[in-house]
């Protein structure tokens, strides 16, 4: 019989999770009023990053709402916000992310091969150009925490001046919620799909 638990989060042992969802009844009506927004919202729950940052119900809010803008309102296309998500993940070694946003990008558009890729650590080839592009942007900004002349012309010109803005803010808004989860040690959801991704090096 196969194993069903969830995949963990991060890499001591144990890696039990440290901040899972408190007991209703230990919430404040602060953290509640916080939770049934998530609930009522977009998201319709409470779950990944909200779980630790439900002990702060003020920055869950407005970390909510940023979220939510580039998840779904951002200029970009999601098949471009789908691949810059997987790859921030992959490069911050986050199950929950990574788990939620690979079948979403491939169901957005990117190939099999490129998700594949980036899973293993390996930089994806043959991209489009406007994957290209913003791959090339968020390993170099993950990299070097900015980007080169060469790269951000390439970028204003692939997405524009708020495509650009909005590109380096998802790629700071996914890194913020990763290093959240990776410190609670929030675990993928138990109805993932699909691998997960291992510690560097792989």
């Amino acid at each position: 019989m196969p194993d069903v638990s969830p995949l963990p989060q991060g890499y001591a042992q144990p890696a039990g999770e440290r901040l899972p969802l408190p007991d209703a009844s230990a919430m404040t009506p602060a953290q509640r009023q916080a939770a049934q927004a998530l609930i009522d919202g977009p998201r319709k729950g409470v779950y990944g990053p909200f779980l630790p940052l439900l002990r702060s119900p003020a920055l869950l809010e407005r970390a909510a709402k940023v979220g939510e803008y580039l998840r779904f309102e951002s200029v970009l296309d999601a098949r471009i916000r789908e691949l810059v998500t997987c790859a921030v993940s992959r490069h911050v070694s986050n199950q929950f992310e990574w788990t939620m946003h690979a079948p979403l990008a491939v169901k957005a558009g990117v190939a099999e091969a490129t998700i594949e890729a980036l899973r293993l650590g390996a930089r994806p080839k043959q991209l489009p150009p406007d994957e290209e592009v913003a791959l090339d942007f968020t390993r170099e900004l993950l990299a070097t925490h900015g980007t080169s002349d060469p790269t951000y012309a390439a970028a204003l010109r692939a997405f524009g001046e708020q495509g650009l803005v909005e590109l380096a803010s998802l790629i700071g808004y996914f890194v913020m919620v990763c290093w959240v989860m990776n410190v609670a040690r929030t675990p993928a959801q138990a109805s993932a799909a699909g691998p997960g991704v291992d510690a560097f090096p792989a």
